[in-house]
């Protein structure tokens, strides 16, 4: 018997992007933008608007991805990222109440984790993080085969921790770029892939920025595998070289050689890791 479809969310701070899961494939993708400055209730009805164009009687269930720290039991988001009214919203009761269904919703991050190990670059895999790149730095962490939020959904939160005269993300996202040349990242990586002498410069000086994050990383969990996704990401051919040359400071040479680093090939991986959050034991 054919399997029955989830609903993904992928709540970032200016769009919503959702569609049907169904076993291993993404059936339909819908996209829309949202009033991120809006009052708390009407960026709730927006993201209803966008839920009712995909629902339909064969979902079975919702998984969503926020780009916020998430109390995982109740679902409820807090501060998330470019929603200012968003503070302390009870996401996972409002879906529930309007669609009838189980819901989960938890990090953006630890849901694109999710969407590698189940669909991407993780599949086998028992011990990864995945490290998402754009405007900030986001982690999610699979610790034998199974997603590890901690004890308040902050396991992975590297890019808050303190490193030179900001924090690590300050140096190990897209600011990296912006600090430098008041450019994004994906512009500096255009450049780059047109042989600009400047913008491979400053994606090697970035992968060794990143290399202080993945050291962490490494340190902390000791993966099988370390999968980049974000914008950012399309420059990992660009970087890895950087990073390389900065984990030749990491004390154990014998597991790096263990440890594989790649580039997230999912497209609409944050949907897909989104409904994998009801394929968690």
């Amino acid at each position: 018997m054919e399997s029955r479809p989830i609903l993904g969310i992928d709540l970032g701070g200016t769009n919503i992007r959702l569609g049907k899961v169904r076993g291993d494939s993404l059936e339909e993708h819908h996209a829309r933008r949202i009033s991120s400055q809006a009052e708390e209730e009407l960026v709730l009805q927006e993201v209803f608007q966008a839920v009712d164009t995909v629902m339909d009687d064969e979902i079975v269930a919702i998984g969503c991805g926020v780009p916020s720290v998430v109390d995982v039991d109740t679902g409820i988001v807090h501060a998330v990222e470019n929603i200012p009214s968003w503070r302390r919203v009870p996401l996972k009761t409002r879906l529930e109440e309007r669609y009838g269904l189980p819901v989960l919703v938890n990090n953006d991050a630890n849901a694109f984790a999710l969407g590698e190990l189940h669909f991407g670059q993780g599949r086998g895999v028992s011990n990864m993080v995945g490290m998402t790149l754009g405007t900030g730095l986001g982690t999610g962490v699979i610790i034998e085969g199974s997603l590890y939020c901690g004890a308040n959904c902050g396991a992975g939160e590297i890019g808050s921790i303190p490193y030179r005269d900001g924090a690590i993300e300050t140096y190990c996202s897209g600011q990296f770029f912006e600090r430098a040349t008041g450019e994004s990242g994906v512009a500096i990586y255009g450049r780059a892939r047109q042989g600009d002498e400047e913008a491979l410069q400053l994606f090697e000086a970035y992968g060794y920025e990143l290399g202080h994050a993945v050291m962490t990383v490494l340190y902390a969990y000791d993966p099988d595998l370390v999968v980049f996704g974000g914008s950012v990401s399309q420059g990992f051919s660009f970087f890895e070289p950087g990073l390389r040359r900065r984990l030749q400071d990491f004390d154990y040479q014998h597991s790096l050689e263990r440890t594989t680093f790649a580039r997230s090939r999912i497209e609409h991986v944050a949907i897909l890791g989104a409904a994998a959050l009801h394929m968690e034991p």
